[in-house]
């Protein structure tokens, strides 16, 4: 680019930002009555300063030099305070250190080819979490991707946390939710009771810095969590299916380690299978329990298990289906004919629900630690949509989030450190077993 070419640009930029600019200080002149009555002061003393004109700049004379000095006033006046509106609403439209930020994003490397850095527009409390701060650019071309490929860096830049990354009323703005760098997530985190959520059948998972993290089953009816060993994943496993038993569900467990993981009062509460014949048996009563269910509101004109319990006043218990380690259950390698016949058959139960649980109040909670494709099959895996990824290499992150952020993202020494689906991390709760369950049989 020429120097004169690139002269052009920059000043045509620079009108560009102070149009923005006015705009965004109308925007907040409308939205913060303080910065409303700056204005009010101004045209109110601009007003005082036009009617005592004459008084105030000592031009009462009949000399040519004051009739010359009124004659310019009368003319430059109205053009001076339109200027000084114009300037000041654009001031009040310019976020506190915009100028620093834009110099730190082009130090960073987020320019584009003219070496122009994105604008702040404004920032502000978002309306659901005023935990976060959502700063809003003007993007100069700068695509959203390279924004995400860059996150690390904007964060080391604005000394921020990004939560997430959205553009905004078109592709020319981007929109940062972020929370302050002074923010951390702690190595450990203790369940209360108290956390258990009052909402149908919400679960929580942990806390974000942005709050509490959950996923609502009757939304989002499967879940597949993965990391390596000593990632927190079981412990992960079990607070959400201790949650489910809180909740009246019938939980049903697959652990083909003996059922070490799972002391007694495990035993007590839930069901659990130590054995593939046992865990054909038991897919398969879910499996007709579902077909079953699909009679039943079929018959009462009801589209889901909510919805049949509005009607009727009659509650069916959800059914949730864990299995802590699927690879186990689902590996065919080395296995004889006989033995992957089995495991087919269990691959296909397990198929169905997850297909056509949803409606029928019966769920899948899913936990893997080895990183094989093909040990899930993607009609399962597709039918999933609730991912969380603690500790692990690129393979095992790509399996279960379709990307390595759980790579990237979680340290590697991280215990009970998760990553969701849609990039957000989150520390997982610990509990006490026989304190939380208290001792309590439940049918």
């Amino acid at each position: 680019m020429r120097p004169n070419e690139k002269y052009g640009l920059e000043r045509q930029t620079e009108r560009k930002h102070w149009l923005l600019r006015f705009k965004s200080g109308c925007k907040a002149i409308y939205t913060d009555k303080r910065k409303g009555i700056v204005v009010v002061v101004y045209l109110i003393l601009a007003l005082l300063l036009w009617l005592f004109r004459v008084r105030i700049f000592h031009m009462q004379g009949t000399d040519i030099f004051s009739v010359t000095n009124r004659e310019a006033l009368q003319r430059l006046f109205p053009v001076c305070v339109i200027g000084g509106l114009f300037f000041l609403v654009a001031a009040l439209g310019t976020p506190f250190r915009a100028k620093e930020i834009y110099a730190n994003l082009i130090r960073v490397g987020l320019s584009n080819h003219a070496g122009e850095s994105p604008l702040l527009l404004a920032k502000y409390k978002d309306r659901k979490n005023p935990r976060i701060a959502i700063l809003e650019f003007e993007a100069n071309g700068i695509p959203k991707t390279e924004w995400e490929d860059k996150q690390a860096k904007i964060e080391a830049a604005l000394n921020v946390h990004v939560v997430k990354v959205t553009e905004g009323a078109s592709k020319r703005r981007i929109l940062l939710y972020t929370v302050s760098a002074l923010s951390a997530l702690p190595g450990k985190l203790y369940w209360k009771d108290g956390y258990l959520s009052k909402e149908s059948f919400v679960l929580v998972l942990g806390e974000s810095l942005t709050g509490r993290e959950t996923v609502n089953l009757a939304q989002i009816p499967h879940i597949l969590l993965g990391g390596s060993t000593g990632s927190g994943k079981s412990v992960l496993l079990k607070l959400l299916l201790m949650q489910c038993v809180k909740k009246g569900a019938i939980v049903y467990i697959a652990d083909f380690k003996g059922g070490v993981d799972f002391p007694a009062v495990w035993h007590e509460t839930c069901r659990i299978v130590t054995d593939e014949k046992g865990l054909v048996d038991t897919l398969t009563r879910i499996v007709d329990e579902l077909e079953r269910r699909k009679q039943v509101l079929r018959s009462a004109e009801c589209a889901n298990i909510d919805g049949y319990a509005r009607k009727t006043g009659k509650g069916l218990p959800r059914l949730i289906f864990a299995c802590d380690e699927v690879a186990e259950v689902l590996d065919k390698t080395g296995l004889t004919k006989e033995s992957k016949e089995l495991v087919a058959r269990i691959e296909s139960k397990l198929s169905v629900i997850a297909r056509q649980g949803r409606a029928f109040g019966i769920h899948l909670i899913l936990a893997t630690q080895r990183p094989d494709a093909t040990i899930l099959s993607g009609q399962i895996r597709n039918n999933i949509d609730c991912r969380i990824c603690g500790r692990a290499d690129n393979v095992l992150s790509q399996i279960i989030l379709d990307n390595t952020n759980a790579a990237d993202q979680i340290p590697k020494d991280a215990q009970g450190r998760f990553i969701l689906g849609d990039g957000t991390v989150f520390q997982g709760y610990l509990f006490d077993e026989q304190e939380t369950f208290g001792g309590r049989s439940y049918d």
